[in-house]
């Protein structure tokens, strides 16, 4: 194993500091490393609060700011926060009119969550997403993975949280939104957890994983390696035919941490050809790495089917180490 890293049991606090000192215009670190919250709160505004394990950087603290979340909550690599860092977070950003937790649907997030949620004594609404189309349950779920369609109703939730929207709205939004948003990925190789320090999976140099999770669980089935339009082909085909509609669309196209740019943009117009083809029209576009899986190569495609609220949100400003526009 090859890692820049001092030693495997301080990366994640080590990586948090770093990561503070970078952005210390928008964010502060929590007492005991327990969370990211955003360095200046808006008062009256519903508090959005997310987290999970760390490997998926930029997700989750890279989206803490304006126009998205308030707070995320960073647990061991690959593994859950516990909910004393959730209710500390809480605490935190709670500035009156509420919390708003958007957790993936992980067995250990939803566990932990909803107990932070019931012992924090607060008004707090939760969204799960489990955007993935590729199984029905995994290693660490029952029902769909929460992937990274979690981007999109982070992004679309925090703007309107950011224009005053209620408790109860955003929590309606939410839900819509990720009913609107499917995802599948692809892997051409494992991750290496670094307290592991071998691949978590093996995978041979002539195959690939289709449907794999951002943990490197089990996907559809493992299959020789194909062109890019063949595997576009099919990603869109399993995520139009689960939307079963027609119109206007993001095509997000996220790369897993260990494939170039250059892959990742070839991937994006080999999807936009198939999604045309299905009758969903790409006017939004997302290329680049933000729910990786460490080291992984390969990538995910999500769709985010637009209405008008979900496109104006969308567009709305946003200011965050990870995203950044409008503003």
């Amino acid at each position: 194993m090859k890692k820049l890293i001092n030693d495997v049991a301080t990366v994640l606090t080590e990586s948090l500091d770093g990561f503070a000192a970078a952005h210390a215009d928008l964010v502060t670190l929590g007492a005991e490393h327990k969370f990211v919250r955003r360095k200046v709160l808006k008062p009256g505004k519903v508090a959005l609060l997310s987290g999970g394990g760390a490997g998926h950087e930029p997700l989750h603290a890279g989206f803490v700011g304006h126009g998205m979340l308030d707070a995320a909550c960073p647990g061991q690599v690959f593994t859950s926060p516990t909910p004393d860092q959730m209710m500390a977070a809480a605490d935190a950003v709670d500035t009156g009119a509420g919390l708003l937790f958007i957790v993936k649907n992980y067995e250990g997030d939803v566990m932990n969550f909803d107990m932070a949620r019931e012992m924090c004594g607060r008004d707090v609404a939760t969204v799960i997403t489990d955007d993935d189309v590729a199984v029905e349950n995994s290693l660490y779920t029952t029902g769909r993975r929460g992937v990274a369609g979690t981007l999109v109703v982070e992004k679309v939730v925090g703007a309107a949280a950011e224009r005053g929207a209620d408790l109860k709205t955003l929590k309606a939004l939410g839900d819509r939104v990720n009913k609107a948003t499917r995802s599948m990925g692809v892997a051409l190789t494992s991750c290496t957890v670094p307290a592991a320090g071998k691949p978590t999976f093996d995978i041979g140099p002539a195959d690939m994983e289709m449907g794999v999770g951002i943990h490197g669980e089990p996907g559809r089935r493992r299959v020789p390696l194909q062109s890019a339009d063949a595997i576009a082909e099919e990603m869109v085909a399993a995520i139009a035919g689960d939307l079963g509609g027609k119109g206007n669309a993001l095509l997000f196209v996220n790369g897993f941490g260990g494939t170039p740019s250059m892959e990742l943009y070839l991937m994006y117009e080999a999807a936009r050809k198939q999604l045309t083809r299905h009758g969903i029209t790409p006017v939004r576009a997302l290329v680049g790495s933000y729910v990786t899986s460490l080291d992984m190569a390969g990538c995910s495609i999500t769709v985010t089917m637009f209405d008008d609220e979900i496109a104006q949100h969308w567009d709305a400003p946003v200011h965050t180490a990870a995203l950044r526009w409008g503003l």
